[in-house]
């Protein structure tokens, strides 16, 4: 994960423009409200990125921790939300000594494809051990095998022409073909997992989980699931 978490924190082009990055980011913080069950929720989102809508999901909170691995992003989520004491923000080493069942909701978008699968597992324990018995934790925009590129780039066109920067996109796409991104695409590469293999992979981290029909964000072609705590059996004794 860490040389993605160096692309994030450079000056990278994977926005097609101003306009594309405020709608990404208004389109994100809507779908995590629509899973925050209660005004008092306590939630976390894991590896957010620039998170520029947050102030619009902790005003449907209790409390927001926005965690991100990427010290530049970081310094600029502190300065951008000290006034707002709704508002927390961690990094991945806080997260995890955080106290157990504390969370309600913890969303993870876009991220599953940048980490190893070991790195994924390590993030999966932790969260299984901060959420409340009855939270949930929101995997999004998870890549699938069968689903290349192509489909990625459609998605992103329908996503300008409905909103007004196809132009932009269109021009945006030729420079990311042509960037640090499109390189460290091809030498790190992307996880993918099938719909079986993240269900398996969660439980495996002790989350009972299922697939939801629609995305987070604006590519329909990837997949999203939501996972709570497994139930432990009660002992019993003979």
């Amino acid at each position: 994960m860490d040389d993605w978490i160096d692309y994030y924190d450079s000056t990278h082009t994977i926005y097609a423009s101003k306009l594309h990055r405020d709608l990404h980011f208004q389109l994100i913080a809507r779908d995590i409200i629509g899973y925050i069950g209660q005004p008092d929720a306590v939630v976390l989102d894991y590896a957010c990125g620039e998170a520029l809508s947050a102030t619009k999901v902790a005003e449907a909170c209790g409390q927001l921790y926005l965690a991100e691995p990427a010290p530049g992003v970081r310094g600029r989520l502190i300065a951008r939300f000290a006034p707002n004491t709704k508002i927390r923000v961690r990094s991945l080493e806080d997260v995890r000594k955080m106290a157990e069942h504390s969370l309600d909701l913890v969303v993870m978008n876009s991220v599953a494809q940048y980490m190893t699968p070991e790195e994924l597992d390590s993030a999966f324990a932790t969260i299984r051990r901060l959420l409340k018995q009855g939270g949930r934790l929101v995997l999004g925009d998870v890549l699938r095998p069968e689903v290349g590129m192509p489909r990625d780039v459609i998605a992103l066109l329908r996503f300008a022409a409905r909103h007004g920067f196809l132009r932009d996109a269109l021009i945006g796409l030729v420079s990311t073909a042509l960037s640090d991104y499109r390189q460290l695409r091809s030498r790190v590469g992307l996880q993918r997992y099938s719909e079986a293999d993240m269900i398996a992979k969660l439980g495996k981290n002790g989350l009972t989980a299922s697939r939801v029909a629609v995305n987070i964000g604006h590519n329909p072609w990837r997949m999203t699931f939501v996972a709570r705590p497994a139930l432990v059996p009660a002992f019993r004794s003979s």
